[in-house]
C-alpha cells in the first residue's frame, strides 16, 4: 500500500513542476528562471503571522483531524526531503545511460571564418609579397562512430547498474523513513500514555490531599499529613507538566520526520497496543534476501566493478568511424568548394605501463566490493538478529508487565482503603501510589519497546510483516 501511495505522490509532484518561461535567445545561459530555479531562501517554509491565512503545506492535513499511523506514513512519503533527493538522484542516473549511448549518434560540426595570410618562406624565395585572403563561407563536418569493439556497451552497462543502485538506494531511504516514522509515532503514543498516567496520578493525589485535610479538620491526623499530601500533589503536577512537554517534543520529532514541521495540530486516535507477529529468525533472513535494498545494492556494486575490469581491458581497442566534410570558400567567399569522405580505424595512444596498472586497480576494487558485500550481508544479519531477539524479549515481558500493574493497582486500592479508615499512614499510601505509577509506566514502555522492535525488524528485512488486522486489547 505504501508503494502505491508513494507513486501517487510522485506523480502529483511531477505534474506540478512549472514550465520553462519564455526568454530571449540572447539571455540563454546568462539568466536564471526564478520560477524554475528559485533561490535557497525562497524554498524555506515560512512561519505564520497574525491575521494571515494558515500556512498550506502540500500533503498536510487540515486542522484538528484524527491522525493514524497510515496517515503519518503517507505524509512522510510525500513530504520528506530525503526521499525527494534520492528520487532525483535516480532520475539523474537514468540520463547518464542515455549520455553514454549518445556515442552512437552522429556528430555535426559547422564553422565559418576568414584568414589573411602572408607566407614568410615563399615570399623570400620569390622575392615577392605573397599575401592572400582565405575565406571559409561554411564548413560542415559529419562524423559517425560505427563500432568501438564493445567499449560503449560496457560503459552503458556500468551506468545501467548505477541506475539500479540508485533505485535500490531510493528504496532504502523509503524503508528507513518508514521506520523512523513508525518509531516516532510509537514514541508519541508512549508520551500520550505517560501523560494519561500523570493526569491520573494528579487526580489520585488530589483525593489523598482532600482526605488528609478532612482528617485534620476533625482531629484524626496531624497537620504533617496535610503537608505531605500537599507536597505529593505538587510533585504530581510537576510530573504532569513534564509529561505534557514530552508530548509536544514527540509531536515535533514526528512532524520533522514527516517533513511537515509547521503542520497544524492534530489528534492521535490510536492507543499504544500489542499487535502479535509470528515469524522465525530463519524466515526473517529469507525475507531480507529478497527485500532488503542494501543487499541488492551490494550485489549491483560487485557487478559494476566486474564490468569496470572488462572496460579497462578494452583500452587497447580502436574505434571504427566514417567522416564526411563539405566546404565553400577560397580566395572569395563563394569562389570554390571542396569535400572529402573517409573511413577511419583510430587506435588510442597506448601507454602499456599505465593500462596494466589500471587493470590491476580495477581488479583490486572488484575484490574490495566482494568484501564489502560480505560485510553488508553480515551487518544485516546482525541487525535482524538484534531486532528479532529484542522483539522476542519485549513480547515475553508484556504478560509480566500486565501482572505487575494488576498487583500494584490492587495494593494501591488496599492502601487507600486502609487510609480512608485511618489504618494506613501517608507514607504507606504514597509508596503504594508510586509503585502503581511506576508499574503503569513500565507497562507502556514495554509496549513501546515491542512496537519499536517490530518496526526495526520490518526495516531490517525490508518489508512489512504480516500481523493481526486489529491490535489486541490487553486488560490490566
Amino acid at each position: 500500500m505504501y508503494k502505491k501511495i508513494f507513486i501517487a505522490v510522485l506523480i502529483i509532484g511531477l505534474t506540478n513542476i512549472p514550465a520553462f518561461s519564455k526568454v530571449k535567445k540572447s539571455d540563454i545561459g546568462n539568466t536564471v528562471n526564478d520560477k524554475e530555479y528559485p533561490a535557497a531562501e525562497q524554498v524555506l517554509p515560512q512561519k505564520k503571522v497574525d491575521n494571515e491565512q494558515p500556512l498550506t503545506i502540500s500533503g498536510s492535513v487540515v486542522k484538528n483531524v484524527d491522525m493514524t499511523l497510515d496517515k503519518c506514513i503517507e505524509l512522510a512519503l510525500g513530504n520528506n526531503p530525503q526521499i525527494n533527493a534520492a528520487f532525483h538522484d535516480m532520475l539523474a542516473s537514468d540520463t547518464r545511460i542515455k549520455q553514454v549511448w549518445s556515442n552512437y549518434f552522429p556528430q555535426i560540426n559547422w564553422q565559418t571564418g576568414y584568414t589573411r595570410m602572408r607566407q614568410l618562406q615563399l615570399s623570400d624565395v620569390f622575392s615577392e609579397n605573397l599575401t592572400y585572403n582565405y575565406w571559409v563561407l561554411g564548413q560542415i563536418t559529419l562524423q559517425q562512430m560505427l563500432y568501438d569493439f564493445g567499449v560503449t556497451q560496457n560503459q552503458a552497462t556500468i551506468k545501467r547498474l548505477d541506475y539500479q543502485t540508485y533505485k535500490a538506494s531510493l528504496a532504502g531511504v523509503i524503508n528507513d523513513i518508514i521506520y523512523q516514522t513508525k518509531d516516532a509515532y510509537y514514541n508519541l503514543q508512549l508520551a500520550i500514555e505517560n501523560k494519561r498516567v500523570a493526569e491520573d496520578n494528579v487526580n489520585k493525589y488530589e483525593l489523598f490531599y482532600n482526605q488528609a485535610k478532612a482528617f485534620y479538620k476533625i482531629g484524626m491526623n496531624p497537620k504533617v499529613d496535610v503537608t505531605i499530601a500537599q507536597s505529593n500533589l505538587s510533585n504530581a503536577k510537576l510530573q504532569l507538566i513534564q509529561a505534557e512537554n514530552s508530548v509536544n517534543l514527540a509531536i515535533a520529532q514526528l512532524n520533522n520526520i514527516m517533513g511537515v514541521p509547521f503542520i497544524d495540530k492534530y489528534d492521535v486516535t490510536e492507543r499504544l497496543g500489542y499487535v502479535p507477529v509470528d515469524i522465525t529468525l530463519n524466515k526473517a533472513v529469507d525475507i531480507a534476501r529478497e527485500s532488503r535494498p542494501e543487499l541488492k545494492m551490494a550485489e549491483l556494486k560487485v557487478e559494476s566493478a566486474r564490468q569496470t575490469v572488462k572496460l579497462v581491458k578494452k583500452s587497447y581497442f580502436p574505434t571504427l568511424s566514417v567522416e564526411g566534410q563539405y566546404q565553400r570558400g577560397g580566395a572569395h567567399p563563394n569562389s570554390n568548394y571542396g569535400y572529402n569522405l573517409g573511413g577511419y580505424l583510430t587506435f588510442p595512444t597506448i601507454n602499456g605501463a599505465l593500462i596494466r596498472n589500471e587493470i590491476k586497480e580495477a581488479k583490486y576494487l572488484y575484490d574490495r566490493e566482494l568484501a564489502n558485500a560480505q560485510n553488508t550481508q553480515n551487518a544485516i544479519y546482525l541487525e535482524i538478529q538484534n531486532a528479532y531477539l529484542k522483539l522476542t524479549e519485549k513480547k515475553a515481558q508484556i504478560p509480566v508487565a500486565i501482572l505487575q500493574v494488576k498487583q500494584a493497582k490492587e495494593n494501591y486500592e488496599l492502601s487507600y482503603g486502609r487510609y480512608r479508615v485511618g489504618e494506613a499512614s501517608p507514607i504507606e499510601l504514597r509508596e503504594a501510589q508510586v509503585t502503581y505509577q511506576e508499574a503503569q509506566l513500565a507497562y507502556y514502555n514495554t509496549l513501546y519497546g515491542y512496537n519499536s522492535a517490530k518496526a526495526a525488524l520490518e526495516k531490517a528485512v525490508g518489508k512489512n510483516l504480516v500481523t493481526a488486522e486489529e491490535p489486541i486489547e490487553l486488560k490490566k
